[in-house]
Order: structure tokens, then sequence, then C-alpha cells
């Protein structure tokens, strides 16, 4: 994965059918990228679930949730609606992965993301990052101890 303290990568990726994201239009913002490998496995299914339910905890820290699988728009589309995800999941699909090999959280042997979170602070840096075994839901604690850190900085330095 990549270092904290890293510019993190910038891209663009299919947010709808017919609508791009760029990471770069989220400056200001802090922002969790969770990779997952599949829509609609059960452990990605609760993982985003769970991630959809914390949303407003992660407003209160000026944060945006962005889900990236390499699954197409497709799929994410009817993933979506299915579950009423109110974040957008960025199809990393062609070329398969290329974002996630940015990223170094792509499984070449299976095709798919890692299950891997970065927190990227409002300046596009990676403050934290963590890998999961890939059948294990990596939860949101680690993601709110981030955000939270963050802030904490943030204010220390405003103080000073």
């Amino acid at each position: 994965m990549l270092p904290t303290g890293t510019l993190a990568p910038d891209f663009e990726l299919f947010s709808t059918p017919d609508q791009k994201l760029r990471l770069s239009e989220l400056l200001n913002k802090k922002v969790i990228l969770a990779f997952y490998p599949a829509d609609w496995s059960p452990v990605c299914d609760d993982q985003m679930t769970l991630y959809n339910e914390m949303s407003k905890y992660f407003a209160r820290h000026n944060a945006q949730l962005i889900g990236i699988s390499v699954d197409s728009k497709w799929s994410h589309l009817a993933f979506m609606e299915h579950n009423h995800f109110h974040f957008p999941l960025l199809s990393d699909f062609e070329p398969k992965g290329k974002v996630a090999k940015m990223y170094e959280v792509y499984n070449e042997k299976t095709g798919e993301c890692k299950r891997a979170l970065y927190v990227i602070d409002e300046n596009g840096i990676i403050r934290w990052s963590y890998l999961s075994p890939v059948g294990i839901n990596p939860g949101a604690d680690g993601i709110l101890n981030a955000l939270e850190e963050i802030d904490k900085v943030e204010s220390i330095n405003q103080i000073n």
C-alpha cells in the first residue's frame, strides 16, 4: 500500500453509467477510499452497508466516502440501488484495476481489489491506511479514529 504522507494519486472513474468523479474534485474534504473485491459478495455487502449507516458520522468530519471495485458501472448502479447507498461506488473496470494498481491494492491472482482503506486529508495527502484480510469486514473504527486524529492535528495547527 502507499505510505502515509504520500500525495494521493489523482484519478477519474465512472460513478454512474454516464458520470465520472475525479478525486481532485474533492479537495477541501477528507476522502475515505474503500477498495473492496466485489459487489454482491456477503462481506462486501456488509462492509458497504455499515459505511452507508456511518455516513452521518463521516460527514461530521467533513469526509466523503467512496467505494471502489473492479465491477462495472452497471453492477455498481444495481448494487447501490438495491442497498440504498448514499455514497458513490466507482468502477475501476477498464482498464481493469488501473486505480487499484496505483494505490497498490490490486490482487493480480484474483483480478479484484484487495479489501483496503485509505483516509486522505483535505490537501490530498494520505493520512491513514489499512489492508484487511479479504474475508473480514474491517469495520469503521479505524476510519473514525483516523478522521478524529486529522481533526485534532488541524485544530492544533490553527491554534499555532
